[in-house]
Order: structure tokens, then C-alpha cells, then sequence
């Protein structure tokens, strides 16, 4: 029997750091690393939709990986994110992965064509394979990926007794019980749901606004586990009323939270690459008064 208790926490989806040419920037990804492991969250979750992973290019990724692993090794759980949008690319990722000590890779499935459910398998088995040493976990998200997992499907990945489970950003949270029917761990994606995920038996949380207010999601999950509930609700509303007013901004998601993340201490990381929108001018308000939220809601826990 596998001991998961590495991978249960707070894992902050990372971002992606670039300097003032839009370049990736290594010691800005190390910066970060170290803000958010003083911090104390559980592990980082590299290389996904925060991280810009579509946007970048093998080489840069590995770049970013290697960083991360410069300083989170030993120290924070690591899992990668490998998928491109080809089998071989992919498989690339996960083997340098593999290399650089993670402790799971992890995988959309292939986004554009809609494969079946069998070309999927094939290909997060293949993947799989190129890192045979290395945990794999499954990362649902349909709204963006155009392809879901069905119970089926991951009956037939589970085979694979290297994959351990699913990163789980759909928003039904009735899925994270279906998955854990089939011997999945499971992680909560969607942040606004954080709670209720663990409630529905998520292992743990990977989620793209957590690396903005992590003492939030850790208070979170410390009341939950010490079963004070209605506290914990309280803090995920929190969460959840600053990210309805981060979403309000006209520039993307997260070119304001890392302007957040600057203005409340944390390392500047740059801005998002095209065709991602950066902050409008009128983006400032929101800005300010998503910094304000967050350091009035950690001030009442």
C-alpha cells in the first residue's frame, strides 16, 4: 500500500515567472518557490494552467522544472505537469521530469481533436511510461481540455499501477466521490469549492489562486481537519469573494494575481505572455482592493 501523506495539503498551482522581456526568469521561479515554501504549503503543482504550460515551449519548461527543483527538492513535494499536445513532447517532459526527482507527473488529456477514450488511455500511458519510476495523476478539466474523464476511463488508467489518482478541476463535486470509488486519491481543483472537496474526500488541493493568499487556504483546511466547519466556510467565502473580484478585472486572471502577489509581499514575477491579456489600466482598483480583501480576511483568522 502507497503512503500518500506526501501529497496531502495545500499545493499551490505555480505561475509562471518571466522577466521584463516576457523571457522566463529563473530566479524569479526560484523566488517564488521560496516565498510560498516560507509560507508553509505542502507542494507545488508545476508546469499547468497557471503556469502558462500551452504558452511555452519544451525547453522552457524544462527550465522552469529545473528551477523549481533547485530549491523544492527535499523540501516541498513536487508534481509536474508534462502534457503537450502531442505523445512525444509529452513523453519528453515526463522522462526529464523523472530525472529531476518529482514526486508525480501529471497529464491533461490532448485538447483540440476529441480522441476516444481508448487514444486517450494510450497516450497518458504512454507518457507514463517514460517516467516508470514516477507517480501519475490523471488532471481533469474539461471546461478547458473539451475532453472529460469518465468512470470507464479511469478504470482502464487505474490499471497502470503507477497512476494514483486525479487532479480534479471539473466542478461537480459528486466527481471526486466517483473517483475515489475507483481507488483514485483525489485533489481538489476548483478553489471556490476547497472545502467542499475535502468534505467529498479530496486528499488535498491544487488550485491556481492559492500561491496568492495561502495562509487563507491553510487556515481552511486546519479548521476543517480540527472539525470546526462553520469557521472553515467562513474562510472559503472569503476565498471565494475575492476571486468573484479578481475575475472582474478586463486583464486575464492571472496577470492580477500576480500584481496581488506583488503588492502583498511576494516576489515581482512579471506579467503573462500573449496572447494572455496583461493588466488594463483600469485594472488598478480591482487590484487594490483584492490586496485589501486578502490581508483583512488573514488578519480575522
Amino acid at each position: 500500500m502507497k503512503d500518500f501523506t506526501k501529497y496531502q495539503g495545500v499545493i499551490p498551482a505555480f505561475y509562471a515567472c518571466y522577466d521584463e522581456d516576457g523571457a522566463v526568469s529563473p530566479e524569479r521561479v526560484r523566488a517564488l518557490v521560496r516565498y510560498l515554501a516560507d509560507k508553509g504549503v505542502k507542494g507545488l503543482y508545476v508546469g499547468g494552467s497557471s503556469g502558462e504550460c500551452i504558452y511555452q515551449s519544451v525547453e522552457e519548461r524544462k527550465l522552469v522544472l529545473e528551477n523549481v527543483m533547485a530549491e523544492a527538492k527535499g523540501r516541498l513535494t513536487v508534481i509536474a505537469h508534462v502534457a503537450c499536445n502531442n505523445t512525444a513532447d509529452s513523453r519528453e517532459l515526463a522522462a526529464h521530469a523523472q530525472q529531476q526527482g518529482v514526486d508525480a507527473i501529471a497529464a491533461i488529456p490532448p485538447i483540440y481533436f476529441h480522441l476516444p477514450d481508448h487514444a486517450v488511455a494510450k497516450y497518458w500511458n504512454d507518457i507514463s511510461d517514460a517516467a516508470p519510476d514516477t507517480d501519475f495523476i490523471i488532471y481533469n478539466i474539461p471546461q478547458l481540455a473539451g475532453v472529460a474523464l469518465s468512470v470507464p476511463l479511469l478504470r482502464e488508467m487505474m490499471k497502470n499501477p503507477r497512476v494514483i489518482g486525479v487532479k480534479n478541476s471539473s466542478m461537480p463535486v459528486q466527481d471526486i466521490q466517483m473517483w475515489k470509488d475507483e481507488g483514485a486519491i483525489v485533489f481538489n481543483g476548483p478553489d471556490e469549492q476547497f472545502v467542499s472537496g475535502l468534505a467529498a474526500g479530496a486528499i488535498g488541493g491544487i488550485g491556481g489562486t492559492y500561491a496568492a493568499m495561502p495562509e487563507l487556504y491553510l487556515k481552511a483546511r486546519e479548521l476543517f481537519y480540527a472539525g470546526a466547519l462553520e469557521q472553515a466556510r467562513q474562510v472559503q467565502n472569503d476565498c471565494c469573494r475575492i476571486i468573484y473580484k479578481m475575475c472582474s478585472a478586463r486583464g486575464n486572471l492571472y496577470a492580477v494575481i500576480k500584481e496581488i502577489l506583488r503588492r502583498t509581499g511576494g516576489p515581482d514575477i512579471g506579467s503573462v505572455r500573449a496572447p494572455l491579456a496583461p493588466l488594463a489600466e483600469t485594472d488598478g482598483p480591482v487590484v487594490d482592493e483584492c490586496a485589501a480583501m486578502i490581508r483583512e480576511a488573514i488578519g480575522k483568522y
